[in-house]
């Protein structure tokens, strides 16, 4: 779940904060990367919808919360 910064409150336990770096739309979903800090980056995968609704472009402050089985974890070498 993606929220701009700003539209709710939340008791989420798995919250990271940051910036849109990038966004890749489609005809259904768009996929939205934030930075965050240290360097990091999440990508969320969302409705045309919801990307609509929450109006993220790039640089807007936006928040991802998700659940813990929900998370892929990639290593870089």
């Amino acid at each position: 779940m993606l929220l701009a910064v700003g539209d709710a409150r939340t008791s989420a336990r798995n919250h990271l904060s940051g910036t849109v770096s990038r966004v890749v739309t489609g005809p259904i979903s768009a996929e939205v990367t934030l930075a965050l800090p240290a360097g990091r980056s999440v990508t969320a995968g969302i409705t045309r919808d919801s990307l609509d609704r929450l109006a993220l472009a790039k640089g807007s402050p936006a928040s991802a919360l998700f659940k813990a089985s929900s998370v892929i974890l990639v290593a870089l070498d």
